[in-house]
């Protein structure tokens, strides 16, 4: 199973990049997973055709604990079978949101959704917060691969995106987009 890490900034286009690289992939016959690691709860809006799902740390937050949840509450199926989950985050102003990605993998993981049946998951991540829980895909080792999308103009904000693989700690991009 290959774990894949899509991070960048909120509003640059990372869900939607992600969503569509997973929608191609399970047209092509893939298995496969989004892990929505972002507050804002919107990784998989396309892949379920809905506004938003149910979020481990909303659910959380009205049964007492993650303890009282069911994988099937947050580990939902939709386009072409693809599972998705969203990680939510505490209430504005209150808490860490980091702290929930932390929670939904781990819950994920001791509930059997990484099953040998996928192909492929990718965490859609929040880059552009300094928080420890954000990094959990990385410093977990659960991700092997690692993508940042980033504008492809800084001075315009309607550009299209490009998506940098990041091979290494602190690698920014590739010698051809740094030099321009």
């Amino acid at each position: 199973m290959r774990q894949i890490a899509i991070y960048g900034k909120g509003g640059i286009g990372k869900s939607t990049t992600t969503q569509n690289t997973v929608a191609g992939l399970s047209e092509a016959g893939y298995k496969c997973m989004i892990v929505g690691c972002d507050p804002k709860a919107d990784a998989t809006r396309l892949i379920l055709h809905k506004k938003a799902q149910s979020t481990v740390m909303d659910l959380a937050r009205e049964r007492g604990s993650v303890e009282e949840l069911e994988i099937g509450e947050v580990l939902l199926e939709g386009y072409r079978g693809i599972k998705c989950a969203e990680s939510g985050g505490p209430e504005p102003g209150v808490g860490c949101a980091g702290r929930g990605v932390i929670t939904e993998i781990n819950f994920l993981e001791e509930n059997g959704a990484y099953g040998e049946d996928l192909d492929f998951v990718f965490y859609d991540v929040l880059g552009d917060v300094v928080c420890g829980g954000f990094a959990m895909p990385i410093r977990e080792g659960k991700a092997k691969e690692i993508y940042i999308v980033i504008n492809a103009d800084a001075a315009e904000e309607k550009t299209p995106v490009k998506v940098i693989p990041v091979n290494a700690p602190g690698f920014a991009g590739p010698k051809t987009w740094a030099t321009g």
